[in-house]
């Protein structure tokens, strides 16, 4: 099994810093380091931490139907993106499925489609087969491309001592080129903690030398390596979803609470004429946020309950590390959506009481919006 995982150029820096691998999206990744995931998790809320995601997919199209690309396969709105600024999207199927939530950057002369790995070969395929008769030039740049998060609320300070950029300039899903370690970056103002930072995106011969570069710049800050543990907890306290747990091919956006990315009004795209009918009639079931009131840790695949009676399922779900209390996130029918709504969840068979809230859990994060 091992020997089929892909290992990122970053690979032997986390086996150097003692980090535990394990498989995750056809990649060999660091779970945790020994300083521990809550350790970690804290470490990112209060100075920083630093992820290796480069099993993310980078997809770049050029020509002068590039947008016309984009805007068929996505539903939010990519014309409205300046040159310098990136937009959170989704990609459906004709019936309104989910196909995949994703990135997309304008640059001046291209534009950047930033997929999950999981999904990487069947997004290709997917965006391909739209091209049609299009001008326009496709390129996966996956396995070229490095990318690593610096997370936390002295991301700033520790970067902008080994970039040529002002980083205070860099606004909040606003991206530039510049050099970092002396190395050619792209310095985007995104990220999936809900604390300020940066994601860089390098040619992955840089990888190595930028890595320890961040490492060493912000040793005095506190800056500490992060593992896919402390990624997955602070997204869950931001009530941010996660293809393959919260969304799939059976939801829609609508459904997801992503209607706020789904332009319906931008013209002709996959699966708008499902998604102004669902509009239309409303949704069924929706995902929602939900807090423990009692100890308890819920996990994905655990019934959501109302009177004692099944309704839904867990998704995504942790003991947060910053409140300490239980926090998922899960299906569950329309009518059982609002705040406050009084729900359990099963815990091995003992229902525990919870509440539906509206994420994101954690609302103190020092993310510049």
């Amino acid at each position: 099994m091992e020997d089929t995982l892909r290992k990122t150029p970053l690979h032997g820096e986390h086996v150097g810093l003692g980090g535990k691998m394990v498989p995750f999206a056809g990649y060999e990744m660091p779970v945790q380091y020994p300083t521990g995931i809550t350790a970690e998790h804290q470490a990112v809320r209060e100075a920083a931490g630093l992820f290796d995601v480069s099993h993310m997919g980078e997809f770049v199209a050029r020509g002068p139907d590039a947008l016309g690309l984009i805007q068929r396969v996505v539903v939010n709105d990519a014309a409205a993106l300046e040159v310098g600024q990136a937009q959170y999207s989704a990609m459906c199927r004709t019936d309104g499925g989910i196909i995949d939530d994703l990135l997309v950057y304008r640059f001046a002369d291209r534009w950047m489609l930033v997929v999950n790995a999981s999904n990487r070969d069947r997004d290709w395929e997917w965006i391909t087969r739209h091209v049609k008769e299009l001008d326009v030039q496709l390129e996966d740049r996956s396995d070229e491309t490095v990318l690593i998060a610096l997370q936390g609320p002295r991301s700033r300070r520790i970067l902008a001592l080994i970039t040529d950029l002002d980083v205070e300039a860099i606004a909040y899903y606003r991206f530039a080129e510049g050099r970092v370690a002396g190395k050619d970056a792209v310095i985007a103002g995104t990220g999936y903690t809900g604390e300020d930072g940066f994601e860089l995106y390098l040619k992955a011969d840089d990888a190595v030398a930028v890595w320890r570069a961040l490492l060493a710049a912000g040793r005095a800050s506190g800056l500490v390596p992060a593992g896919l543990g402390a990624r997955d907890s602070l997204r869950l306290e931001m009530g941010y979803m996660l293809f393959g747990n919260d969304l799939d091919e059976d939801h829609t956006p609508l459904e997801a609470g992503l209607g706020w990315i789904t332009k319906l009004e931008k013209g002709e795209f996959n699966g708008r004429t499902a998604l102004s009918a669902q509009k239309v009639h409303g949704v069924k079931r929706r995902l929602v946020g939900i807090k423990l009131k009692e100890r308890g840790f819920p996990r994905p695949g655990y019934e959501v309950l109302e009177d004692g009676q099944p309704v839904g399922v867990v998704t995504s779900g942790t003991v947060s590390p910053s409140l300490g209390i239980g926090i998922a996130l899960a299906w569950v029918p329309a009518r059982l959506a609002g705040p406050r709504t009084e729900l359990a969840i099963s815990l091995r068979g003992k229902p525990v009481r919870a509440e539906v809230v509206r994420p994101p859990f954690y609302t103190t994060g020092s993310i510049r919006r």
